[in-house]
């Protein structure tokens, strides 16, 4: 078992790793540490980010018999544990009333106490053992970090699907009113050269329902209609429906050569697209450049997408992606809420950047399918 293992099972299942994934990690690696002589106790203690306390597992080498309850009390009490070393190293500590040695490998220090391996041996470990002990513990902090990581991510999903209903619902509401007040309009213009100008709001409240209907799915994680798509393809078509807006103010669109296949959600993708577009259509000074660029990785792309306009102050970092926060005159603030919350269903991640000389960068990166190939295309936008 290796942190593939539940990092696969995110990319296939759209899961989220959970208590029972991370125990049973834990008691894997235990396993491998008893089944190296002389360790015949292995006992890791680790925070649990969705428990909100601290865990521990424990195994036996092979033929020991277990603790009794007054030992294991002893040991989880960690009166034993007078120093607190740096992580990802070993120690050896002396127990009360026991023969054998004892060793303590910090995997780190949250909420204010001590995660480590505590392993008890017959004899004292060779250099190679020690080697193994510490790289165990750097496997399991990095698989304690990947847990919080999406632990975070999860609680974040959650509060933006609660924002996006909400919304959502009361939109829809006003929405429904407008439409009967058009519709009862129309009727009443019968005959009136004014009767086309109902027809049109009536028209556009109902293009209005349908964005409003795609706003809701978003909030829901399980509508999601992946599909292999072209990065490139996506990202050229969002250029093309604001095109009327970048010749206006004569904007030069970079965009690479290559491409890649990505499994996603199309619709939804192309809204992330549209939204961090528009703002850097809206934000670019006259016959400035937008630069659209990407780094494909083996399990991953990484997108960037630069402005030249005024760039991001302190505040719109810390903001920017908060709903209702808007620099654009009418903006309604949850274009990038909402390109957040796709991106991070589809496990990747998105921030943005202030550049050092103007304009503000928007990276993303999300996952990649070992079969996605690099495309490589003719010319350029």
């Amino acid at each position: 078992m290796t942190l593939g293992f539940s990092v696969q099972k995110l990319e296939n299942g759209s899961n989220y790793l959970n208590s029972s994934d991370i125990q049973s990690f834990f008691q894997l690696e235990s396993e491998q540490l008893t089944s190296q002589y002389p360790i015949f106790f292995a006992r890791i203690v680790y925070h649990d980010y969705l428990l909100k306390n601290h865990q521990e597992v424990i195994n036996y080498g092979q033929n020991q018999a277990s603790f009794p309850p007054k030992v294991l009390a002893y040991l989880r009490s960690q009166a034993w544990l007078t120093d607190f070393p740096p992580a990802l190293t070993l120690h050896e500590f002396r127990l009360k009333d026991f023969s054998s040695i004892s060793y303590i490998c910090p995997i780190g220090y949250r909420n204010q106490k001590p995660e480590y391996i505590q392993i008890i041996t017959h004899d004292p470990l060779s250099l190679s053992l020690q080697l193994y002990v510490k790289r165990s513990a750097m496997l399991l902090s990095k698989y304690v970090d990947i847990y919080l990581d999406y632990g975070r991510q999860k609680t974040e999903i959650q509060l933006l699907e609660n924002i996006l209903h909400r919304v959502g619902h009361q939109l829809r509401n006003s929405l429904g009113l407008i439409g009967l007040y058009a519709h009862n309009l129309y009727l009443g213009l019968k005959d009136s050269p004014w009767q086309e100008q109902a027809t049109i709001i009536g028209e556009s409240i109902e293009d209005l329902d349908t964005n409003l209907n795609d706003l809701i799915d978003c909030g829901q994680s399980a509508k999601l209609r992946v599909t292999f798509q072209d990065l490139r393809n996506l990202v050229v078509e969002s250029i093309t429906n604001l095109q009327p807006l970048i010749n206006q103010k004569k904007i030069k669109i970079s965009i690479p050569d290559t491409s890649t296949i990505l499994k996603i959600d199309r619709l939804q993708m192309k809204q992330v697209f549209d939204n961090i577009l528009s703002n850097a259509v809206h934000f670019s000074p006259n016959s400035g450049t937008i630069t659209c660029c990407w780094q494909i990785f083996q399990d991953e792309v990484l997108i960037k997408i630069l402005d030249q306009g005024p760039g991001l102050s302190q505040e719109d970092l810390q903001k920017v992606f908060t709903p209702f926060y808007s620099r654009r005159r009418g903006g309604t603030g949850l274009g990038l809420t909402i390109a957040k919350k796709i991106i991070l269903d589809h496990q990747g991640s998105i921030w943005a950047q202030v550049l050092s000389e103007k304009g503000a960068q928007f990276s993303l990166i999300l996952p990649r399918t070992r079969t996605g190939q690099i495309i490589r295309v003719a010319g350029n936008m």
